[in-house]
């Protein structure tokens, strides 16, 4: 039996601003090309436009972390099916965010019913009650339509796990880190772990207050990401990180950006201290060193979600 709720179109989720969580309005995806990098044993990433998706195939089908934006999922799929003809069986959605989920519908829609090899999609229980929620709230003007690619599979304990083509996949919560609904993925055997949009390692991660994100959050997700990947010689190689934009990374790339969120968290925690406000902060330039390296479109916003974050004492 398909489950059928009701849903409104991904404005619904109401987001602004520039970023990796923040695509334009009207995007055309029209020329968007899906490249496919092999990650380590089974493991692919796929990028186009929007977060990097995870594929894991084998003997049991296929596994996908993320779905990117609803159309381009024909692009996934054609690219997908170069990789396996197996079924999809799950999908795991790392948070709420559009360009993590805005695919789901349109993968749900397009695989075929199979009671013997079901599709399960799977999310942290914060992610679920926020699309279900803006799917009964609604706005203005937007339609109303069946949304079949909710994540129905939640859980809500610290972590979730599952076995899938020979290995262990386990799905951790981090709370209150980038959402408060945010998972990473650990692929046990390939020594893989999906990030979602905590590690962003060619920007400022988007530490979305208003979705119960926050700055301690953040670094104690980064933290956890370090605790589960071990580099090899050198500090280079070993488990491999796919972020929720960007290049494939390593553990050190993992530690050259936390280390970012730390001090800068320290610079604004010391000027709250003496009596700056945000405005302040803001001019003060904070994060002038990192900008070359994490871009500077983005800065502003990143010091206000800390500085807002520490101020709740997040």
């Amino acid at each position: 039996m398909q489950w059928r709720v009701p849903v409104v179109t991904l404005a619904v989720f109401g987001f602004v601003g520039s970023g990796p969580a923040q695509p334009p309005q009207q995007q055309n995806f029209d020329n968007v090309k899906i490249q496919v990098t092999p990650v380590q044993k089974n493991i692919y990433m796929l990028f186009g436009a929007g977060g990097n998706v995870t594929v894991q195939v084998g003997a049991d089908g296929v596994l996908l972390v993320d779905t990117e934006f609803e159309a381009l999922v024909p692009k996934l799929m054609a690219e997908i099916r170069k990789l396996s003809n197996g079924p999809i069986r799950y999908i795991i959605n790392t948070h709420v965010h559009p360009d993590h989920v805005g695919g789901n519908d349109a993968f749900f829609k397009m695989i075929p019913v199979n009671p013997d090899a079901p599709l399960n999609i799977i999310a942290h229980s914060n992610v679920l009650n926020r699309m279900t929620a803006a799917s009964q709230t609604g706005v203005a003007g937007a339609p109303r339509t069946e949304y079949l690619g909710l994540p129905l599979d939640e859980y809500e304990k610290r972590f979730k796990d599952l076995h899938m083509n020979g290995e262990a996949v386990f799905i951790y919560h981090e709370a209150k880190a980038h959402t408060d609904g945010d998972s990473i993925v650990l692929f046990r055997g390939s020594d893989v772990v999906a990030t979602g949009d905590i590690f962003t390692p060619d920007s400022y991660p988007f530490i979305d207050i208003a979705r119960g994100g926050s700055v301690q959050g953040e670094i104690d997700a980064l933290d956890h990401i370090l605790e589960l990947t071990v580099p090899a010689h050198h500090q280079e190689g070993g488990t491999m990180v796919i972020p929720g934009h960007g290049r494939i990374c390593d553990e050190a790339d993992v530690v050259e950006f936390r280390d970012m969120v730390a001090i800068v968290e320290n610079r604004i925690q010391d000027a709250i201290k003496k009596g700056k406000t945000l405005d302040q902060v803001k001019a003060s330039k904070p994060t002038a060193d990192y900008d070359p390296e994490y871009g500077v479109n983005n800065a502003d916003r990143f010091i206000e979600a800390i500085y807002k974050s520490l101020q709740d004492g997040k």
